[in-house]
C-alpha cells in the first residue's frame, strides 16, 4: 500500500490555505499519524507568523515528523494543458437539482428514519437497511403494526428460513403481506406465539396464507374459559403431590403447571388466560 496525503489547515470560516503533499505513506496507521503530524507542523508555522510553502514532504514514523523532499510544482510545471478536442461541459443547475430530487432514499437517511419513525434500535435499523429489498419488506410488514415485533420476525425467523432454503428476500417463500397477516393473527389472539412458529414453518414450506393453515390444521388458540378450566383440573388432579408442594411455598412449580396445561391443550391455550386461571385454581 502506498498513499499520498494532502494536508492544509485553516481557521473555521477562512479561505483554504497552502497544502503540502506527504508522499508514499505505507499503512492506514501511518496515514493517520502523518495527517496529525503535518497538521500540527503547519499550525505551528502559521501561528509563529511564518508561511507554509507548497511542497512534497516525507513522513518519518520513527521520528514522528515530516521532512521536505522538493518544492511542489504547479499544474503547468507538469505540462498539464486542456485537451483541444474536448468541448466544455456546462451543467444547468435545474437539471442537477432534478437529478438530486430523483435519487432514492440513501441508506444513512433510511436508517435514521427507521429509528425515528419506527423506534428501532440502531442495530436493527442498520441490518434492515443493508439491502433496499429488505428495507422495503420490513416497511410493508411494519405498516400499521408493532415495528419491533416485525423487525424481530424478519431478522430472526425469516432470515433463518432464507438461509436454510437458499432464498433471497426477493424470492422469499413467505411474502411481506403473508408475514404481516401472521402478526395480525397473533395480535388478535387467534394464535399464540408458539403456534405462530409452527404456522410460519408451514408457510415457508408451502407458501400458503397463515389463516388457511390455521383452519386446515385446527390451530386456533383456545380462549374458552371452561375449556381452560377443564384442562387445569386434569393437570392438578394428576399432580396432587406437586399441588401440595406448591401450596407449601414452592412457587417455582407454577411454571411446571403452566407447561403441563399447555401440553394438554396441544399448545393452543391462551397463555395469559391459562396463567390467570391457574393462579385462581392454586389459591
Amino acid at each position: 500500500m502506498r498513499a499520498d496525503v494532502n494536508v492544509s489547515v485553516r481557521r473555521h470560516g477562512e479561505p483554504y490555505r497552502t497544502r503540502c503533499e506527504v508522499k508514499n505513506v505505507n499503512s492506514v496507521r501511518f496515514v493517520m499519524q502523518a495527517i496529525e503530524t503535518e497538521a500540527k507542523r503547519q499550525v505551528e508555522v502559521w501561528e509563529s507568523g511564518g508561511t507554509v510553502e507548497q511542497e512534497t514532504r516525507l513522513f518519518d514514523p520513527g521520528r514522528g515528523e515530516t521532512r521536505s523532499m522538493r518544492s511542489k510544482e504547479d499544474a503547468h510545471d507538469y505540462r498539464y494543458f486542456p485537451d483541444p478536442d474536448l468541448l466544455p461541459l456546462v451543467l444547468e443547475e435545474n437539471w442537477v437539482a432534478a437529478l438530486k430530487a430523483a435519487l432514492p432514499e440513501l441508506p444513512d437517511a433510511k436508517r435514521a428514519r427507521f429509528m425515528r419513525e419506527y423506534g428501532l434500535p440502531a442495530y436493527d435499523a442498520a441490518v434492515l437497511v443493508a439491502e433496499r429489498a429488505t428495507a422495503d419488506f420490513f416497511e410493508t410488514v411494519a405498516r400499521g403494526r408493532d415495528a419491533k415485533t416485525a423487525a424481530n420476525w424478519i431478522m430472526g425467523d425469516l432470515f433463518a428460513a432464507l438461509n436454510r432454503t437458499g432464498s433471497s428476500i426477493e424470492t422469499s417463500p413467505v411474502t411481506a403481506g403473508g408475514l404481516g397477516r401472521l402478526l395480525d393473527l397473533i395480535a388478535d389472539n387467534t394464535i399464540n406465539g408458539r403456534i405462530a412458529k409452527t404456522v410460519f414453518e408451514v408457510m415457508v414450506e408451502t407458501g400458503k396464507d397463515p389463516a388457511a393453515i390455521i383452519d386446515e390444521k385446527g390451530l386456533r388458540q383456545v380462549t374458552d374459559s371452561s375449556a381452560i378450566d377443564e384442562a387445569i383440573a386434569k393437570v392438578l388432579a394428576a399432580n396432587a403431590d406437586k399441588v401440595a408442594e406448591y401450596k407449601s411455598g414452592k412457587d417455582k412449580l407454577f411454571g411446571f403447571f403452566v407447561g403441563q396445561v399447555m401440553r394438554g391443550m396441544g399448545g393452543k391455550g391462551n397463555p395469559a388466560l391459562v396463567n390467570e386461571a391457574l393462579k385462581r385454581a392454586l389459591t
